[in-house]
């Protein structure tokens, strides 16, 4: 009996193990398969820039290089619009752009009294060559000269050629076969070159004094037409603080946009970027009010450098600022002080136009650097400077496209009112909402509404109507880019606004 008992245990074990009667084998379980990590998302990497100092920069591209030449004989190049290389500097006889400048110019700083050069202007004209023309000031009167040089590279060495204008001949016969009257003449300074859309050559040139002039020049010579003296008069007058007249023309709004700086270049000066505009190159040029700016002048009843009497006229594109650091924001906050003596020009390569100028900083005192800006045509046919400094949108990680949607737009915003003062102060940026149902609210309030593409019209309640281009920028202290819209009003007053929130 227990060895039938023991054998039936023995059978119900094996039979409970698989051990059977089919004689199969064990089938181990499947091994687990690891779930791969995901790849880590394509994070934003920082916006580098390279900075010099050029003063007064006007910009002249050839090939795929950007140049920039301003005063005291600064150079500097860049691919990019980003990362600049000086090339020269100093009115000395080892700068490379002339073989020995203070001998090559001997007369021009002869009649300035000083061995110092102002606010070039380099074009090249259709024999090849590059001409740069030059002046030099005394600088505590318009005693001055303008001449031109040429060279057959962009980066010289320049040959003198010869003076053009003189002015500051007091009590003599000027350059239009009158007595030199300052309030009336030009000081002859910061001459900058344009084509029209018909290929006819331009100078506009003139600071504070009797204002800014244009003169039709040969464009086989590179010398002023015949006949013509100073030339037309397009703005200013009675020393008034309005210099560093540039004229671009955009195919896109059919208008001649003539920029000027008004107040004073240093820290303490106020110094302000603003707009006008004609079709023709040499003028009327109005703002949007329809004022001929031929007639903003000082009044020659007040003091000198009366700013009052020309403050409230052109489009002022920027001044003295700062946006206040956000949420999650760091660094120095963004902010320029006198930022002026531009130039502009349309890049047919990337379909943008770009503002180059100089500018110092809050709390820096003199120190300046040069910066660009991409600039926007609005429907209204003004241009309108974007609030940060120019980074290509295809440095964004992960891509972002250029549209700017109505969704996109609503949000909370630092927004910069420039105002139309030519004053010391520092205007410091207000937080305010555009709400996805139309409305503005905060520090200012009002109404707002997306027009299509990327157009936007704001109303800011007992400020104006503005209209103006939403785009994406680099904030560097956001190590992003944002949502920022930039507008103007026929005011002649544009506001700035950069994303930062939701």
């Amino acid at each position: 009996m227990r060895l039938t008992v023991l054998a039936l245990a023995v059978s119900i074990s094996l039979a409970a193990c698989g051990g059977g009667s089919s004689g199969s084998a064990v089938t181990p379980a499947p091994a687990p398969v690891p779930t791969p990590s995901p790849a880590p998302a394509p994070t934003q990497t920082a916006v580098t820039f390279t900075n010099v100092s050029v003063h007064d920069p006007a910009v002249i591209k050839v090939d795929a290089t950007w140049y920039v030449f301003g005063s005291h004989l600064a150079a500097a190049k860049s691919t990019d619009l980003m990362n600049w290389t000086k090339t020269a500097d100093g009115v000395t006889a080892a700068n490379p752009l002339f073989n020995n400048v203070v001998t090559a110019l001997a007369d021009t700083f002869a009649w300035a009294q000083v061995t110092d050069l102002w606010a070039p202007d380099v074009i090249k004209l259709d024999d090849g060559k590059f001409y740069m023309y030059y002046n030099a000031c005394k600088g505590d009167s318009p005693r001055s000269a303008l001449g031109f040089a040429v060279a057959d590279k962009v980066e010289g060495p320049y040959t003198n050629k010869q003076i053009l204008l003189k002015s500051g001949m007091w009590d003599q016969i000027s350059d239009d076969g009158t007595i030199y009257d300052a309030r009336i003449h030009p000081n002859t300074v910061d001459p900058t070159t344009l084509r029209d859309k018909d290929g006819a050559l331009w100078m506009v040139y003139g600071s504070y004094s009797g204002g800014i002039f244009i003169l039709a020049m040969d464009k086989a010579s590179g010398l002023p037409k015949p006949g013509q003296g100073y030339g037309k008069h397009l703005m200013g007058g009675n020393h008034a603080r309005i210099e560093g007249g540039y004229i671009m023309y955009s195919a896109q709004s059919a208008y001649y946009y003539l920029f000027t700086s008004f107040g004073g270049l240093d820290a303490n000066g106020g110094y302000n970027l603003r707009v006008s505009r004609s079709r023709n190159p040499d003028g009327p040029f109005v703002d949007a009010k329809g004022t001929d700016m031929a007639t903003v002048k000082a009044n020659r009843a007040l003091p000198l450098f009366d700013d009052a009497s020309v403050a409230p006229h052109g489009q002022k594109l920027m001044g003295n600022y700062q946006f206040a650091l956000a949420a999650g924001e760091s660094g120095t906050p963004i902010g320029y002080v006198s930022p002026g003596h531009n130039s502009a020009q349309y890049d047919a390569a990337s379909g943008k136009y770009f503002i180059l100028f100089h500018t110092r900083f809050p709390g820096t005192g003199e120190a300046h650097e040069l910066r660009v800006h991409e600039m926007f045509i609005s429907e209204d046919g003004w241009p309108v400077v974007a609030p940060f400094r120019y980074a290509p949108l295809t440095l964004a990680v992960p891509t972002i496209s250029a549209t700017v949607t109505a969704a996109d737009a609503a949000g909370t915003y630092k927004m910069i009112n420039h105002g139309k003062d030519i004053s010391t102060s520092v205007k410091s940026s207000q937080a305010i909402k555009l709400a996805s149902d139309g409305t503005v609210s905060g520090a200012a309030t009002g109404s707002w509404a997306h027009k299509g593409g990327n157009n936007v019209g704001i109303t800011l309640t007992g400020g104006g109507t503005f209209h103006g281009v939403l785009s994406r920028q680099w904030n560097t202290n956001a190590n992003a880019f944002v949502v920022t819209f930039t507008a103007q009003s026929v005011d002649g007053v544009s506001i700035w606004g950069a994303r930062s929130g939701h």
